[in-house]
Parts: structure tokens; sequence; C-alpha cells
């Protein structure tokens, strides 16, 4: 090879997974994350009946850790020894399960779910603005932009106005208490966003670790975090034994909407990239919705359908393909 070839070679830019835009096996991936993250919404409903919301998240991570270790243990998986790895860990535990679990699961207390749902979908926008400012690969487009708002708009459409009456109702409550812990409800979730989206930019330093190396470590930093809080806060020795449902929810959240969406999230984080991840929490609300149809005998509204499909708009134009599609058929006519 010639210097010239050499030079031209190495001049070329790198492109982040983000800009590469999504094949098809990481939509499949995404789109069991949002189910198996949706189906935390109806865990925590069922848990939160008796069991506080510092207790109930400690009990999901520690539980998923215990999962994860004991699978990586008969696997026999490799673990890393450099401490700085298992400092990251803790970091990773902290912004990806501590603080947002925490405060999601809290929020749910005081506010409907469908806004949660709705407030926790405005992560990509931050993840966005995260991923700009913080690394050199992953900076905004226009078509990004675009797309966020429109799905951030899909999501409004399938779950807006219920929830809004619900935090209404709540805001005209006699109870003082109540009016001033709703209104700052919304705020946690949308904090709990921000931490999400630090996450998924500080999250692609572990491309080198087993995805499920990586869960395990991350889900143990945040139970060593969670236990001297959900002690001192809850005092979980006077509460009474919850019954079978709560075990089984606390079971459910663990083992499928932590342990194995996990697994899963830090696959797809290193397949798809921090901003291409982060489009899960558009279809979080939707896999909500379909579940509900599914099992719990729920019906479809028209307006589930107009969101979803304006959902869909928003995550193809991120995804940037259908764009190029068109383009391509355009110029095919012009020639």
């Amino acid at each position: 090879m010639s210097k010239a070839s050499r030079r031209q070679t190495t001049a070329q830019p790198q492109i982040s997974p983000s800009e590469q835009g999504i094949d098809g096996l990481s939509w499949l991936m995404l789109i069991v994350l949002s189910v198996l993250w949706g189906g935390s919404f109806f865990f925590t409903e069922i848990a939160l009946r008796e069991l506080p919301p510092f207790n109930l998240v400690l009990a999901r991570v520690a539980l998923a850790a215990t999962i994860l270790w004991l699978i990586i243990g008969l696997r026999r998986i490799s673990l890393p020894h450099m401490p700085s790895v298992w400092l990251g860990f803790l970091v990773m535990g902290i912004l990806n399960n501590m603080i947002p679990f925490s405060l999601i699961v809290w929020s749910q207390t005081y506010i409907a779910s469908g806004l949660a749902a709705i407030l926790n979908a405005t992560t990509p926008l931050f993840t966005l603005i995260i991923a700009h400012i913080a690394t050199d690969s992953d900076k905004l487009t226009l078509r990004k932009v675009i797309g966020v708002v429109t799905g951030f708009a899909g999501v409004i459409i399938v779950t807006g106005n219920p929830a809004l009456d619900a935090l209404a109702g709540l805001t005209t409550s006699n109870n003082g208490s109540a009016i001033s812990l709703a209104t700052i409800a919304p705020f946690a979730v949308l904090a709990a966003a921000v931490s999400y989206g630090c996450a998924g930019v500080f999250g692609r330093r572990f491309k080198s670790v087993p995805p499920i190396v990586t869960a395990a470590g991350q889900t143990t930093g945040s139970s060593i975090m969670l236990a001297p809080l959900a002690l001192m806060v809850d005092q979980p020795w006077h509460l009474p034994m919850p019954g079978m449902p709560t075990w089984l929810a606390v079971l459910g959240i663990a083992s499928i909407s932590t342990a194995a969406a996990y697994i899963l999230y830090f696959k797809l984080l290193n397949r798809a990239g921090a901003s291409n991840l982060l489009l899960v929490t558009f279809l979080i609300p939707v896999s909500a919705i379909l579940l509900g149809v599914g099992f719990l005998g729920e019906t479809l509204e028209i307006t589930d359908i107009a969101g979803m499909l304006v959902i869909g708009l928003g995550l193809a134009i991120i995804d940037g393909r259908p764009v190029k599609w068109l383009r391509g058929k355009a110029n095919s006519q012009t020639a």
C-alpha cells in the first residue's frame, strides 16, 4: 500500500454506532427490551401495595445481582481484574439503578404510572444532549432532534390525558403534603431520566467486559449503596410480612425486568450506541399498553393507535433509513 493510500485510509472519520443506524437484529433487541422494562411498571404497582419504595428497589437489585452472579458462576465467565473497572461498576450502579429506580418508584406513589412513563420518555432528549457534550463521536444532528421530539409527541398521545387528569386530581386534594409531593414527583422522574442519560454515555466504557458481568457489577454496586438507605428510611423490621403476590412481583421485576433486561441492555449498548439504545423509552409505554390488552383485558383506544404510529415515525426519522430510501427512490425516478 502506498503512503498516499495509507494517509487516505487513516484520514477517514470514525463513525459511531449511533450514526450507523440500527440494523434488524438491534431493532428486535430494542423491542424485547421495551417489553422487559415495560413489565416493571406492572410489577411495581403490585409490590408497592405492601413494600415501601426503597425496600422494593433494594429487593429488585439485590435479587437481580444474586441471579446474575449465579449465572456467571455456572458459566465460569472470567471477571475483570482492574480496580478501575469495579469502580466503574459502582458508578454505573448509582447512575443506572440506584438514582433512577428510587426516584421513579417513589414518584409512582404520588403520580400516575402513565405520567411517569411520559416523563421517563424524555431520556433520549437528555442522552443526546449529554452525549453531544461528553463525547466527540456522538454529536447532535437535526435529524436526531426531529426524531426524538416526534417520538416524544407520540408518547404524549398514547398516555397523556389520563395521566394528567390523575395528577390534577392529586393537586386538588385537601391533603397539603400530597399536593406538595405530587408537585415534586414529576421532577423526580425527570431527574431519573437525566441519570439514565448519563448512564447510557458512561456505560460505553464497558465494551470489553461481558454484558452479564457489567449487569452483575452495577446491580451489586447499587445494592451496596441502597442497603443502608433502605434500612434507615423504611425500617423493614417494622413491616408486616408481604403476601405471595408481592413476592411474585418482586421476583418478576428482579429476574425479568432487571437481570434479563440488563444483559440485553449492555449488548445493545455496545451494538447500537447510547442514543439509539435510549429509544427504548419510547417503546415502553407502547409495550405496557399491549401487555394490558393481551393479559388484563384492557381495550386499545384510537389515541393509542395514533400515538404508536407517531412513535414509529419518530423512530424511523432517527434511524434514517426510510429517508435514505425515499431519496434513493426520488433519484431513480429523476434519472
